[in-house]
């Protein structure tokens, strides 16, 4: 039967912070309440305690413990992920922060990553050698859920998801063994993290193979919101016959403010975030065709890769609240445009946004049984948030995002990119799985029987 942390005897929790380097943070604390906080701050969950680790042997001593005490066990990273499932109420909560470093291997271009690591630091690191490892929009996005979940972003078409790119892992097991999951080493442990979430261990190292990159031309090209139909149509014939080069994600907004013109802040939009990393002289040609659509406003250019990962950080700061809702899609027909255009002309909040993002290209050639990544064949990934720094604007932004879903989902590939979800129930983690569920229920009784990994989109051991 689960414990809650605080009907331990002090005197465990005394033992357990003379074992670890880290430190262990608890309710009376002065830190509690700030280390408490998620990115989404609709999240407001409050822990037993924190085991603030600093290297692998604390993760291990805190795994340890909260098996043999029999606590909720969450693990976080970069506190990123849109349920909160970094964080649990009256549970122990593993805190990686304190395992950053990374590592570049120019003989083979490999980067070693610690699991509690962000996407900032990672950019940092491979863009002075010339390289970056394809993952994600947003740089404060933490590198492990990030990569358990899949990863999509600027470089998807190009060199695949972050999975696709994932080499190795060092990982904590539920009965605190340190194993190496490889191709070669724990093979079955290495498929099952590639998409499988966090459900099969803690990863305190990841290495990548990262690809030569270093600037980039793209940005955001933006149209009134009522060509949604023409833009929508275009840019799906257009994206899906373009180079694998290019690459780009078509979204529905407000401009919110800074640093867009001020002509342009609060109207509705549609457009297209680019970003292309072939021959930066061929890049003008290339988009030709983008221009020739006449953007109302565009801002493409030359950049370091690490500029477009960070670009939209501003305006999506920690601490904002956020609702979350998601599909797969195959295809854009105009019935679904024409609810893209119905609930992008009635936004509710600045930051609310629709986005679609591209699974062509790279990413779309991998079998969909050589990672747990079933929807391989989907051209999408598309993703609704409700957003807002007022946490009376809840109910305002839940509700939009919930009508949006529910008008888009019937056009719909049937699963959901898990990394893009709050909390929608069993049935719709095994949808998302497809066939793979079978292989990870079972590889999930092989390395956590327990389920001791459960605060997460469940793999249920079988």
């Amino acid at each position: 039967m689960t414990q809650v942390v605080k009907n331990l005897d002090s005197s465990l929790i005394d033992s357990l912070s003379s074992q670890i380097r880290g430190k262990i943070i608890l309710p009376q604390d002065e830190l509690y309440d700030e280390t408490r906080k998620v990115y989404n701050a609709m999240i407001d969950k409050h822990p037993g305690m924190f085991v603030m680790c600093v290297d692998v042997a604390d993760v291990i001593y805190a795994v340890n413990f909260g098996r043999e005490n029999n606590l909720l066990v969450s693990i976080r990273g970069g506190g990123h992920n849109a349920g909160g499932l970094g964080i649990c109420d009256d549970g122990m909560v593993i805190d990686l922060s304190g395992l950053k470093f990374v590592l570049v291997n120019t003989k083979d271009n490999t980067v070693k990553v610690g699991g509690g690591n962000v996407w900032g630091e990672v950019d940092h690191a491979t863009h002075a050698f010339g390289l970056a490892i394809p993952a994600g929009i947003i740089s404060t996005t933490g590198v492990g859920g990030l990569t358990l979940g899949g990863g999509i972003g600027h470089l998807s078409r190009k060199y695949g998801l972050t999975i696709d790119n994932l080499l190795e892992a060092e990982m904590v097991l539920a009965d605190g063994s340190f194993v190496t999951a490889n191709s070669e080493e724990n093979s079955d442990l290495f498929w099952a993290i590639r998409g499988g979430g966090g459900n099969f261990g803690i990863v305190t190292t990841f290495t990548f193979q990262a690809h030569p990159v270093t600037n980039v031309f793209g940005g955001p090209t933006l149209w009134p919101i009522e060509k949604t139909n023409e833009i929508m149509k275009w840019y799906h014939e257009f994206l899906n016959k373009a180079p694998d080069d290019l690459n780009g994600f078509f979204t529905t907004m407000v401009i919110p403010g800074p640093p867009f013109p001020e002509h342009l802040h609060h109207k509705h939009f549609c457009g297209i975030v680019w970003c292309y990393t072939g021959d930066l002289d061929k890049a003008q040609e290339v988009f030709k065709p983008i221009l020739d659509m006449e953007p109302l406003f565009q801002h493409i250019g030359e950049m370091p890769y690490p500029s477009i990962q960070s670009m939209f950080d501003g305006l999506m700061p920690p601490g904002l609240q956020w609702y979350w809702k998601a599909d797969f899609f195959n295809e854009v027909t105009p019935e679904m445009s024409a609810q893209l255009l119905a609930f992008g002309t009635n936004i509710p909040t600045p930051l609310s946004q629709m986005h679609l993002y591209p699974i062509s290209g790279a990413a779309g050639r991998v079998p969909k049984d050589a990672t747990p990544w079933a929807y391989r064949g989907a051209k999408y990934a598309g993703v609704i948030v409700g957003v807002d720094p007022n946490p009376k604007n809840a109910d305002k932004i839940t509700k939009w995002c919930r009508e949006y879903w529910d008008a888009l989902h019937p056009f719909s590939s049937g699963g959901v990119y898990l990394n893009f979800i709050m909390d929608e129930g069993q049935k719709r983690i095994e949808t998302s799985y497809k066939d793979n569920y079978e292989r990870l229920t079972s590889l999930k009784k092989k390395y956590d029987p327990n389920n001791f990994f459960r605060v997460n989109q469940n793999i249920v051991p079988n």
